[in-house]
């Protein structure tokens, strides 16, 4: 059985993910809409420049030792994750409010598609059941108008295939290297944040009409920016250890949480228009994570008893199963924007 080592791990990496978003989340909104600083993708470039600056000194500080990864496994790692958070930002920028939402819920039955043909991966249908809960409720609550134009959909497509190549490498490489999620991070950040870093300003002026080099810098979005970077460092690292703890779905499932979390804040701190219809999207959301965490934990528990019996005690049409996912399925499912920056 999982150790309550492993278990208090795992939750603390799932805290400190929710926690750092919702921060992170307050914050940029607070220097976009409020301080007029609209450039998303550089902003993002420069998270990941402090994440790996941070990481640089815990490490010359001893606090983790490095390990080698295959510079070309790494450096693709790197830009494709880069490259997702680039068309995430485009399709939010070309398309409505609504279809962003949806290209975001559609992260998850896409990544549970390719785990199944590429992995051989296995979704119960009791957990196919609670994402599908889920997955509705987040709909009811946040999606709106679903306005559609061609580019829009097309760099939607492209956000959604890259997201979820990049969730499930980011998990597939610490398992079978064996590699921290402190160790991965910190050797793809700085390919992360170098093609962000080049792409970034053509991308927001593309979007917002500005240029990053032209803006007036005062002394509040200075000390807000700084203050969205230090959190970023935060919500990278959690990013990382929750995926490489328990799964991709498990991340995305983590993130409608934050969704919700973000609309209920947005009512409460900022008062922003709240109907009905948010509290019961809400609602059915959360039962729906619920569900899955229900499920997750319970089929974990079954795979962990079946995997310390003999073999000659396990029934035999659940040995070939076991064996064939043995490598890729996770210890246990409790989650990643999508990166929240």
């Amino acid at each position: 059985m999982m150790s309550a080592g492993f278990q208090l791990g795992v939750i603390g990496s799932l805290a400190l993910s929710v926690a750092s978003s919702v921060a992170i989340v307050i914050c940029n909104k607070a220097l976009i809409s409020t301080l007029g600083f609209p450039f998303a993708t550089t902003l993002t470039s420069w998270h990941l420049m402090m994440t790996f600056c941070t990481l640089h000194v815990a490490q010359r500080m001893h606090f983790f030792e490095p390990k080698a990864i295959d510079g070309q496994t790494v450096i693709l790692f790197g830009i494709l994750n880069g490259t997702s958070i680039g068309l995430l930002n485009l399709s939010l920028g070309f398309n409505s409010i609504g279809f962003y939402q949806m290209t975001k819920l559609a992260i998850i039955p896409f990544t549970v598609l390719l785990e199944t043909i590429f992995l051989k991966k296995r979704f119960s249908e009791s957990i196919k059941l609670s994402l599908l809960v889920l997955l509705l409720g987040v709909g009811i609550a946040s999606v709106t108008d679903l306005k559609l134009n061609l580019l829009g959909s097309v760099l939607s497509g492209l956000a959604i295939a890259t997201t979820c190549v990049g969730q499930i490498l980011t998990n597939t490489i610490q398992k079978r290297l064996k590699v921290s999620s402190t160790q991965l991070l910190y050797q793809s950040a700085p390919y992360q944040a170098a093609i962000l870093f080049a792409t970034g300003p053509f991308v927001d002026q593309l979007l917002t009409n500005r240029s990053v080099f032209a803006h007036k810098y005062s002394a509040p979005v200075l000390g807000f920016i700084i203050l969205s970077c230090l959190i970023a460092v935060s919500v990278n690292f959690s990013t990382f250890l929750v995926i490489g703890t328990t799964s991709p779905v498990t991340y995305q499932v983590l993130g409608h949480l934050k969704t919700c979390l973000v609309l209920s804040f947005g009512y409460i701190l900022l008062r922003d228009p709240f109907n009905a219809r948010n509290i019961l999207g809400i609602l059915i959301a959360i039962f729906g994570m619920g569900l899955y965490s229900y499920f997750s934990v319970k089929e974990s528990k079954k795979k962990s008893t079946n995997d310390s019996l003999p073999v000659s005690q396990i029934p035999e049409k659940e040995t070939e199963p076991l064996l064939a996912t043995k490598d890729n399925s996770d210890i246990k499912k409790a989650n990643g924007v999508s990166h929240d920056c």
